[in-house]
């Protein structure tokens, strides 16, 4: 039997990082390209731990874009939904790790091919498939792509596919602080389940996100589950019922780009196979260990995709102590 479908919708994008780990873009000798772009990478997280995705977006029709492509075919994700665009690039984004490897951000898409993803352009047939439809807030900055997104999730919502929403915030792509709350807050009561970061919990409220009455102001009734990570300390969670923390992983970090898409896929993974998991706190917390398990091995080498851990790989770490 297959396993049931993740349709992912968004962007894909090159990310452009520094060889060396620690300097600003300015001080950076070179540059190591790697594919990029949340959606894409919960995506090709999903089908290294073996279950079955798609990813639905738009890149340019260039090298990078044929590029993106290759690499959703070889990870094993569906690409009957992507689009190219002949008269926009694919979206770049240049990411610095500074010594802790975090991560700053500069982008190049005026517009890129992404922006430009139109409702007329979407495989509803595809979407129709999916056990969960996934996305994040960066389609909805502009149009025409915006109300892509919206027609895609409607869509999906009235053929009774669980929605499943990770804000990502990124605030050079938006015009504002305001307009990036407004936006990413104008769709947070059409999800099933949320995940948001610590620091998000504390833009979007602009409180202090260890605060269990800040988290839970971003809570709405058709919720089934809202999910908090704390980076390595592990993740939070509530629903109607019950609420809690799963603990993390240590493990030594290189790079944190796609660590939260890598938890999104695992935990995705994890529903497509079994939406009881929502009802069973046991489960719920089985699952999350191994999404946090998934968001650590991400972590420890650089670029998204060619970091994203196998199942064997999170078993190994879930054999070791929790941090």
């Amino acid at each position: 039997m297959s396993s049931p479908l993740v349709v992912s919708f968004g962007e894909m994008l090159i990310d452009f990082v520094p060889d060396v780990a620690g300097v600003s873009l300015a001080e950076s000798g070179g540059f190591i390209k790697a594919p990029g772009g949340a959606p894409a990478n919960v995506a090709c997280a999903i089908t290294k731990l073996g279950g079955k995705s798609a990813f639905v977006g738009k890149v340019g029709d260039d090298e990078f874009g044929h590029m993106l492509v290759n690499i959703l075919k070889k990870n094993g994700v569906l690409t009957e939904g992507v689009s190219f665009d002949q008269n926009a690039r694919t979206a770049l984004a240049f990411v610095t790790l500074k010594t802790n490897g975090e991560r700053e951000f500069m982008f190049y898409r005026n517009p890129s091919a992404d922006m430009l993803l139109k409702e007329s352009e979407l495989n509803m047939g595809l979407i129709k498939q999916a056990k969960i439809f996934h996305y994040g807030s960066i389609s909805l900055i502009a149009e025409p792509c915006r109300s892509a997104h919206l027609a895609a999730m409607k869509a999906a919502k009235a053929a009774g596919i669980l929605l499943s929403y990770d804000p990502n915030v990124r605030l050079p792509l938006w015009p504002s602080e305001t307009a990036a709350r407004d936006g990413i807050k104008s769709i947070w009561k059409e999800a099933d389940f949320i995940k948001i970061s610590d620091d998000e919990v504390n833009f979007l409220t602009q409180g202090d996100p260890q605060k269990e009455d800040v988290v839970l102001s971003l809570w709405h009734d058709k919720l089934k589950l809202l999910l908090v990570t704390d980076g390595e300390k592990g993740c939070r969670y509530f629903t109607k019922n019950f609420k809690g923390k799963v603990p993390g992983y240590s493990v030594k970090t290189v790079d944190t780009t796609g660590a939260g898409d890598a938890f999104v896929g695992a935990f995705l993974f994890s529903v497509a196979k079994d939406p009881s998991i929502f009802d069973n706190e046991g489960k719920l917390k089985e699952t999350l260990a191994f999404a946090n398990a998934c968001g650590a091995i991400a972590t420890t080498q650089k670029g998204a995709i060619p970091a994203l851990p196998s199942h064997a790989d999170a078993l190994a770490l879930m054999k070791s102590k929790p941090s």
